[in-house]
């Protein structure tokens, strides 16, 4: 049986790090809890938003949740307006979570930050394709054009997109790729940007895999 390491993991401390990073101290258990809350209503609420990445980083007395996404004007509404309303409902699941909440307004903020490139982030390159074939456009012309708008950045030197699942619905399910350039997925130097998501489709669930090679570091 093979060993299988994801990319990002393999390369912490060296080409990435964490998501979650800061004084955990000795309530490391509670506060990976709370991250995961809100990572995930985060993730759900603005599914539809071109969120990459969250990041949460902790201090003394003060936590940092950072949002990464490609249409950062959506999330911060008018005047600021969508950021506190999204504030007051995370502020209400991490209550309705039983978590304390204590001075909890004071100590988070949240920041919104712009992917000024979505085609060089797998995250959203992930993201568009599930789009695309939950909008039953096939597969095929879905990994094409996708793997040629990535190709076409000056800063990417490889990509490989690969699907698995009901493909187009058919009734058995099988696996597809599509990939350009180099992609030397052994060589912890080499920068690459991973991510696994999923479409979900009328005729069931597919899989999406996307690489995106940025050269050595």
């Amino acid at each position: 049986m093979s060993h299988k390491v994801h990319p990002k993991i393999f390369r912490i401390r060296g080409a990435s790090d964490w998501l979650s990073r800061g004084f955990y101290e000795k309530n490391l258990s509670s506060y990976l809890r709370e991250d995961f809350i809100i990572r995930k209503f985060l993730e759900d609420s603005l599914k539809s938003k071109g969120v990459e990445k969250i990041v949460i980083e902790r201090f003394p007395g003060k936590m940092n949740v950072v949002i990464f996404s490609a249409r950062p004007g959506l999330i911060i509404g008018r005047r600021g307006g969508g950021v506190d309303l999204l504030k007051q409902q995370l502020l209400k699941i991490l209550l309705k979570n039983h978590i304390d909440i204590n001075d909890k307004e004071k100590k988070i903020n949240l920041e919104v930050r712009e992917i000024r490139n979505p085609w060089v982030s797998a995250a959203l390159i992930g993201q568009w394709i599930a789009q695309r074939l939950e909008k039953r456009i096939p597969y095929r012309r879905a990994l094409k054009q996708t793997l040629d708008k990535v190709m076409a950045n000056k800063e990417v030197q490889g990509a490989r997109i690969e699907i698995s699942g009901r493909l187009n619905g058919v009734e058995i399910a099988r696996r597809a790729w599509l990939a350009k350039g180099r992609l030397p997925r052994q060589t912890i130097r080499a920068n690459i940007d991973y991510v696994l998501s999923t479409a979900h489709c009328s005729y069931g669930v597919i899989g999406i895999k996307v690489w995106v090679y940025k050269g050595d570091i």
